[in-house]
């Protein structure tokens, strides 16, 4: 069936393999009850089933219901209509002899069901489904383990549900990679008892757990035994149905940027929260989101940090620093009749966004809360350099072959590591034939140089599982080529 296509004629030319960092398979639901009978049972089955069919409420409700609930539009016509991709995407004997159609060398095959499936409220289903997915997934991808690896779906309520999965997928089904979810989405239990309300106090009946930092559970235990376990962690989540993300009918809306939200935030909290210091040689890959949004955020913390590490809050923005005497001078002589009788009282709550606290106080309370007073004080970043480092040396970003700005992460101050992802099996991608022709225009286009396009197609998604695991790719295509990169040390 194999097919000359311009991919493979693109392939054919480049020095270096081709690692595709994020496709996707569709799993044969009835192959899924099959093995979902076996974990749980006929009751985990039924329960499955009336779950998918409670995600279809919104087509039994008229126009005027789905906006007074504010129900989410579900995704719909998500998968390809291409019969060839389709039944490539199902079936992973026809994936495997179509990848050289698709100019792919090695792929790195992740979940369907499990985008989903795995943050799922019930606790006795959602480790249930997760037990048999991975199941499902090693056994039929173990006869073509030289070209394809399935990622490993590892739910994340609990560290010790976290954990009891890892050690099921790595240590008995001997899985390779992980995929997490980069969030939980937690119901709040309790008002405040003072009775605030409004911008200080989540909203919509739930908050974003981050996993990293102020969560209800310490997960550390999870990311030391991620580091002996010897994985990359890799993060594919939904920020779809956040405030931000909720249209009523307009899936699109919805979509656009999610991925690449949710990053931001686990991404923030990794380092905020202290995990990559506490875990140095943990790398995480953050899917789907591109790369775009992380220079954003790399030049957002460098701003802050820069205005807000403690030694610049003190010197610059501390009450205590008013001169306020001063102050009330230069409001006698150019506030003009309007500060008649007013300047006093001014200066004696000087802020406007707290007015009613005198400046000493003001400053006496933030050293008062029983928080850090510094932002940064857990995440061991001392200089603008060390955010550089963390973004360059931890993270990995999955970018799809369509994205432009990939090109973005080749700054010559600040190289960050772009991977090339697929999507396979995905509405995003029409025809399977064409992601590695597509992803080429970068070169084509001026974008990348072939030094970047390989870092970007090949050495980054190396990087990141062997960073941990030097015998990732044993056995495969690739195992040549990636003992010479380790060996020469390229990256980026």
């Amino acid at each position: 069936m194999t097919t000359i296509t311009r991919s493979a004629k693109i392939r054919a030319q480049l020095n270096h393999p081709v690692i595709d960092a994020d496709g996707h398979w569709l799993e044969p639901v009835p192959i899924f009850l099959d093995f979902l009978q076996q974990e749980g049972g006929n009751g985990a089955v039924e329960k499955f089933r009336e779950n998918k069919k409670r995600e279809d409420i919104w087509y039994g409700m008229t126009a005027e219901e789905r906006l007074k609930r504010r129900l989410r539009r579900p995704t719909w016509w998500g998968e390809p209509a291409n019969t060839l991709d389709k039944a490539t995407a199902m079936a992973p004997g026809l994936m495997y002899e179509r990848l050289d159609e698709f100019g792919i060398d090695f792929a790195v095959v992740y979940t369907t069901l499990g985008l989903v499936q795995g943050s799922i409220p019930d606790p006795d289903l959602r480790p249930t489904i997760c037990r048999a997915l991975n199941r499902m997934n090693a056994e039929l991808f173990a006869p073509f383990s030289d070209r394809m690896t399935p990622v490993a779906t590892i739910p994340m309520h609990s560290p010790d549900e976290a954990i009891a999965e890892l050690n099921h997928t790595v240590g008995q089904l001997g899985m390779k990679a992980i995929m997490i979810a980069n969030h939980v989405r937690r119901p709040l239990d309790t008002m405040p008892s003072n009775g605030a309300t409004g911008g200080y106090y989540a909203s919509g009946g739930y908050y974003i757990d981050s996993l990293a930092m102020e969560s209800l559970y310490n997960y550390d235990p999870f990311w030391q035994a991620c580091q002996d376990a010897n994985v990359a962690v890799t993060a594919h989540s939904s920020s779809m149905g956040w405030e931000s993300r909720a249209s009523v009918n307009n899936f699109t809306f919805n979509h656009i940027g999610h991925f690449a939200g949710a990053s931001h935030v686990f991404a923030k909290a990794l380092i905020f929260g202290g995990v990559l210091q506490r875990f140095p040689h943990l790398r995480f890959g953050m899917l789907e989101g591109g790369v775009a949004w992380a220079c954003n955020l790399l030049a957002d913390m460098i701003g802050h940090w820069e205005k807000r590490h403690e030694a610049a809050m003190r010197a610059n923005l501390s009450p205590a620093n008013l001169d306020l005497k001063e102050m009330a001078t230069l409001l006698h002589r150019y506030g003009g009749c309007a500060y008649k009788g007013k300047i006093e009282e001014i200066v004696a709550g000087p802020s406007t966004l707290k007015p009613f606290y005198a400046a000493e106080t003001l400053d006496k309370r933030e050293h008062d809360t029983g928080t850090n007073f510094d932002d940064f004080s857990v995440s061991g970043v001392s200089s603008a350099s060390d955010l550089r480092t963390l973004f360059q040396d931890r993270f990995f970003f999955g970018c799809e072959a369509d994205d432009p700005t990939a090109a973005w992460a080749y700054n010559e101050k600040t190289r960050l590591n772009p991977m090339f992802s697929s999507d396979i099996g995905h509405f995003d991608v029409i025809d399977m034939r064409g992601v590695l022709e597509e992803a080429f225009e970068l070169v084509e286009d001026g974008d990348l140089n072939e030094a970047q396009f390989e870092a970007f197609t090949f050495g980054n998604t190396a990087r990141l599982h062997t960073a941990r695991n030097k015998d990732f790719f044993t056995g495969t295509v690739v195992d040549s080529a990636v003992q010479e990169l380790l060996s020469l040390g390229k990256t980026r």
